[in-house]
């Protein structure tokens, strides 16, 4: 069998592995669930027993660690110096890229997942605490909404990483965004039509709650395109150039 014959899903499965088998990636895993279960116990405990409310209080946590999740998962080869090894391997180094960027996608699927589960006896308990009835309703579009909301999070963590192959300087920018387009806000009319567009935290809003419309979904694929699309292609192409030594 040649390099070129290397199934996509065997590198699927080794890129999988990678997310969770180093002690960063292990510490961010195990964080992420910790804290998402802590943030729907907290709010069970001060609030209405509301399911979705309650699952919805994890996006802080998620939003956050998956984000570093996957910047550290593209960033990895160059930080270990083992790209050599894997591109050696495996020559076509876009099959590469996208075995790195599909997990950590899943990964957050999954967490969003575990955080409407673990809202559910939560809400009980919750209810029984304030002795009052649980509301377990919710619009099948807001927790898609969320979900999708989510993913982008992570795409713009994995876009930051490609495009720097850098991981402390990935995550500091991009765990700094939101304070640096708060900024930007301020500063008159024009940035606030900026951070209005461009601030992916704001106009993945309506999505997170439901509630897109036209105008707001234009602002939400320029912001995407902004800082996922293009970053995650100028990254591939600079990773498709660079010389491995």
């Amino acid at each position: 069998m040649t390099p070129t014959d290397i199934p996509f899903t065997r590198l699927l499965r080794v890129e999988t592995r990678k997310l969770f088998d180093t002690r960063s990636g292990l510490i961010l895993t195990v964080s992420a669930i910790g804290l998402a279960i802590l943030a729907v116990v907290a709010r069970g405990l001060a609030s209405e027993p509301r399911w979705f409310t309650l699952a919805g209080s994890a996006a802080i946590p998620l939003a956050m660690l998956m984000p570093a999740l996957g910047i550290l998962t593209v960033t990895g080869e160059w930080r270990h110096r083992t790209a050599l090894t894997t591109f050696a391997l495996e020559p076509r180094r876009g099959r590469v890229l996208a075995a790195k960027c599909l997990p950590p996608v899943a990964a957050t699927v999954v967490g969003c997942v575990f955080a409407l589960l673990a809202a559910l006896p939560m809400n009980a308990i919750a209810a029984a605490v304030h002795g009052v009835e649980a509301t377990w309703t919710v619009a099948p579009t807001k927790v898609l909404g969320w979900i999708a909301t989510m993913v982008l999070l992570t795409g713009g963590g994995l876009g930051m990483g490609l495009l720097l192959l850098n991981a402390p300087a990935a995550i500091v920018i991009y765990l700094s965004s939101t304070a640096l387009w708060s900024a930007v806000a301020l500063l008159g009319d024009m940035g606030a039509i900026l951070a209005e567009w461009l601030d992916l935290n704001r106009t993945t809003n309506p999505l997170m709650n439901g509630e897109l419309t036209g105008e707001s979904a234009l602002r939400l694929a320029v912001s995407v395109l902004a800082w996922i699309v293009i970053p995650m292609a100028a990254g591939a192409l600079r990773i498709s150039r660079k010389e491995i030594g």
